[in-house]
């Protein structure tokens, strides 16, 4: 028998799904049922890294080599929780497993945490949303009532991408270049900025 694999964002939110559609086993990672495995992330599993060709090493950053505007985006695991995407990349590439049903948050950043994974896995398997506005049993299982075509997100996946994108291109070009201004009579002296972090921590110091 086939079986979809439901991927939520966090343990607790794949255990409270389990509890509401019933009928699940619960082994070290995941819980399955006749029909459907239910796992989870941690969080983000996945981030964005310059591909390795066009890395400049830490210690040499100058501004000749700015910006750095890479060709593409690799992604790399997180390495605190990398035994967590293993867990899932293998029930993806089960073979009884001929879906997968997107229950991370419902908004930007649980449409990018699966989509990573997605990528990641290389998976070309059929995708559908449960949308939740509320994690109420009743509220669970209305959703996977009427669970949504994975397209249907797309606008909201390619907003998650560009968010992410954006922020590791201020955040690495601005970092590189006040490091560089800050170092320039010699030693290293790291100044990290962010599109969020810097303008946020600009107006404490004003306060």
């Amino acid at each position: 028998m086939t079986k979809k694999l439901i991927i939520a964002e966090k343990p607790s939110v794949a255990a409270d799904i389990a509890k509401a559609l019933g009928g699940f086993t619960k082994h070290d990672d995941y819980f399955e049922s006749e029909t459907h495995v239910i796992s989870s992330a941690v969080g983000h599993l996945l981030e964005l890294a310059c591909p390795e060709e066009f890395e400049v090493k830490r210690g040499k950053w100058s501004f000749a080599h700015l910006p750095v505007i890479p060709p593409h985006f690799a992604l790399k695991p997180i390495e605190k929780s990398e035994s967590r995407l293993r867990v899932l990349t293998k029930l993806i590439k089960r073979k009884d497993v001929e879906g997968l049903i997107n229950a991370c948050d419902a908004g930007r950043e649980g449409e990018l945490i699966f989509n990573y994974i997605a990528q990641h896995t290389k998976t070309s398997k059929p995708i559908q949303r449960l949308w939740l506005q509320s994690m109420t049993q009743g509220a669970i299982r209305d959703g996977f009532s009427r669970l949504r075509h994975g397209n249907d997100m797309q606008g909201l996946g390619d907003a998650a991408v560009c968010r992410s994108e954006s922020d590791w291109l201020v955040g690495i070009n601005g970092t590189r270049a006040m490091t560089a201004f800050n170092s320039r009579d010699g030693g290293f002296f790291l100044t990290t900025v962010g599109r969020v972090q810097t303008p946020t921590l600009s107006i404490m110091v004003e306060r």
